[in-house]
């Protein structure tokens, strides 16, 4: 099975792993994160935001230095990673935005930068409610709110008003890659659970997380 389309370069010379530009009025919602790697949870987490709320695309966006200075595989593979793993959904675009923006990355400049470019989209900001719970750690998070309203997901053991019920599993990042540089044969079989199978076949073939 192919990777997913091409790589192709979007409006504002993004690239992304879908060329055409979206019409007027489009309801966008913005799905960011380290990727470091994608797991099955993202995966899902993208899916049910298509099913289950007014959006029409969602937008995939890799950070490109986390704010909290969270130790991160290299960009370009993390973006590779995020494409394979999200490309092949209809209605998602994997974007480097963050790549060509000031650093560290912080979610409102990503998001007014986006709002700058796109006029003709509705943004929507995809968070777990966990998120709710530390909200004075991030930037202007009242700003955030104001200029893409969230779409809050539930997480076992952050329960909020604004939450559904925890409907996705949980996995950890941190998991994945300790079960990546794992001995053990027994890995395997879990991170055949945790990651995409096609990503999990990107990382082995380039020796990523050893």
């Amino acid at each position: 099975m192919p990777a997913g389309p091409p790589t192709a370069v979007g409006v504002a010379g993004e690239r992304s792993a879908e060329g055409p530009s979206v019409s007027r009025a489009t309801r966008v919602a913005v799905f960011g994160g380290s990727f470091n790697p994608p797991h099955v949870a993202h995966v899902l987490a993208v899916s049910y935001v298509l099913a289950c709320f007014e959006v029409e695309r969602v937008l995939v966006v890799p950070v490109f230095e986390h704010a909290f200075d969270k130790d991160l595989a290299p960009f370009a593979q993390r973006f590779e990673l995020a494409r394979i793993a999200f490309g092949w959904l209809p209605g998602v675009e994997v974007s480097s935005v963050e790549e060509r923006l000031p650093t560290p990355s912080f979610t409102l400049q990503t998001l007014t930068h986006l709002a700058a470019a796109h006029p003709h989209w509705a943004l929507r900001f995809v968070i777990g409610s966990d998120v709710l719970h530390e909200r004075d750690k991030w930037r202007a998070f009242d700003r955030i709110e104001a200029l893409a309203p969230p779409i809050v997901l539930g997480r076992a053991g952050f329960p909020h008003p604004s939450a559904p019920p925890a409907l996705l599993p949980e996995v950890s990042s941190t998991r994945v890659r300790e079960l990546l540089r794992s001995a053990d044969p027994g890995a395997e079989r879990e991170l055949a659970a945790l990651l995409p199978r096609r990503v999990l076949d990107w990382v082995r073939t380039h020796g990523l997380y050893r």
